[in-house]
């Protein structure tokens, strides 16, 4: 089997690759970081066994792949000329999301220039509890038509949500259309449609400027909506619900009568296993799990043994593009603080 051998750009949330790496033994060899060169940098390289480089022009030349997890130039950092940087050399880029599609089609040229391979990173959508509720909406899609999606996300997380509803129809992205309803208190309503079905979407759009990565309300939360009941992601990291629309039949409203079949089904039935695991589990395991489906995808792609979802990936980023511009600006709310509750407060008087 092949080893690539791979560096990580970016040492906050590539931590999370750098992981994604490691367990991956048998398809991945861990050479370097590339990063500013801070003491925190090259303590993440300590720990990692690997060498620091503070510049692309040190990396050794049998690099094969480069993980680009420094903001993007849609979100104010240098990830994506970062990335152009690495291609035109000949080195494979899985750059972590979101990307401008502008951004995005420079980096597909400079792939082709450089004889390389580029791909768009995005954990959320091969999460477990994303991966059921796709796989549950394509199989509710074969037999019911979706009547609408009612949706909820933070802005930093708007692109996952838009490829999880695209995974979830099946590729379908189109008539899309989105315009704000309104954005005067951080809670921004929009509506619109992807792939011809009425969308519904709140999106919490404000961030405290000296913890960008923290205070979301929601991760995702997603129903699709149909003549039969709804399925719900009631959050990323699951359960998955599946609610049967209530139909009270005539028995009932003539002899109160309630033997009608359908009446038996539970009003609210768990898709899958009914517990979620700790944040702990979720950020150590499951995050770095999903990271390497992407990896995963991206050494089949240099190999030439996957398809190549350019096309698709770019359409993401103008919906991306389309959905940022209706929100606007974000509200900043500086000095937020982590306020944990435990849940046993809220059980110990339920009965």
């Amino acid at each position: 089997m092949t080893r690539l051998k791979a560096v990580v750009c970016g040492t906050t949330f590539g931590q999370f690759y750098l992981a994604a790496l490691h367990r991956l033994p048998g398809e991945f060899e861990p050479v370097g970081i590339v990063a500013r060169g801070s003491s925190r940098s090259a303590a993440v390289a300590a720990r990692a066994g690997v060498p620091l480089y503070t510049s692309v022009d040190e990396l050794p030349g049998d690099v094969d792949v480069a993980c680009v997890v420094v903001r993007s130039g849609a979100m104010g950092g240098p990830g994506s000329e970062l990335a152009e940087q690495l291609l035109t050399r000949g080195v494979n880029v899985l750059q972590e999301q979101p990307v401008h599609h502008g951004d995005l089609a420079a980096c597909y040229r400079a792939a082709r220039v450089g004889g390389a391979t580029y791909r768009l990173g995005d954990l959320y959508v091969h999460l477990s509890a994303v991966q059921r509720f796709v796989a549950a909406a394509r199989v509710l899609l074969e037999h019911r038509a979706a009547a609408y999606i009612d949706a909820a996300c933070s802005m930093q997380v708007a692109f996952p949500l838009l490829h999880i509803l695209g995974a979830a129809l099946g590729g379908v992205l189109r008539p899309w259309q989105i315009s704000a309803v309104g954005n005067d208190t951080g809670l921004a309503l929009l509506h619109g449609e992807i792939g011809g079905v009425p969308l519904t979407l709140r999106v919490q759009n404000e961030v405290d400027p000296d913890d960008p990565d923290n205070h979301l309300h929601f991760l995702h939360r997603i129903t699709i909506g149909t003549s039969s009941g709804g399925l719900t992601l009631t959050d990323t990291h699951g359960p998955v619900l599946w609610n049967p629309r209530l139909h009270i039949p005539a028995g009932v409203r003539d002899a109160f009568d309630f033997d009608a079949d359908h009446l038996s089904a539970d009003a609210s039935s768990i898709v899958g296993p009914a517990g979620t695991a700790s944040y702990r589990e979720l950020l150590s395991a499951e995050w770095p799990t999903a990271i390497g489906a992407d990896l995963l995808a991206l050494r089949e792609q240099v190999l030439g043994q996957s398809d190549r979802p350019e096309q698709y990936h770019l359409a993401l980023s103008r919906m991306w593009h389309d959905l940022t511009n209706s929100l606007g600006y974000p509200v900043l709310r500086p000095g937020q603080a982590h306020e944990p509750l435990p849940v046993e407060l809220l059980t110990a008087e339920v009965r």
